[in-house]
């Protein structure tokens, strides 16, 4: 008998353009978490390395290509097993290398935004706590 999972990976993608902004992913409001706003990524299928479930997941949520080389591990954030659910832990990444134009392939929104505007933008927790290690400390509350 397989044993369900006790918790999940994860990856996820803060990707910062030249003017200082960074890429948010505004999810399709019929998907789990519908109309919040987080770091665009996705889950590690079980035969995959982190990186390159971020390159794969990347290129089809947004449709641009980044490179395994170019990343560099940012922070992760974890969430306990709930109501028979898996506990989720996420990876995140950074760069600020790609190739192409994002684009919300998968429905949804992309917007560039500086940290204070992404603060107040309602969001999943994980990805409340992602921000606060990515920007700092932020008077911000998770949406639950």
């Amino acid at each position: 008998m397989e044993q369900e999972p006790k918790w999940i990976t994860v990856v996820a993608l803060a990707l910062r353009g030249g003017n200082g902004r960074w890429l948010m992913h505004r999810r399709p409001p019929e998907k789990h978490h519908g109309g919040l706003w987080e770091f665009p990524g996705g889950k590690v299928e079980p035969d995959e390395l982190p990186d390159r479930a971020l390159e794969r997941e990347i290129r089809e949520e947004l449709g641009i290509a980044i490179r395994c080389d170019r990343l560099r591990p940012a922070s992760f954030a974890q969430s306990a097993p709930s109501n028979g659910a898996p506990g989720i832990v996420i990876l995140l990444y950074r760069t600020d290398h790609w190739t192409g134009d994002p684009r919300a392939l998968e429905g949804g929104e992309v917007a560039w935004l500086t940290p204070e505007e992404i603060a107040p933008l309602p969001k999943p927790p994980l990805d409340v706590a992602l921000c606060r290690a990515l920007f700092g400390s932020l008077s911000e509350k998770p949406v639950q």
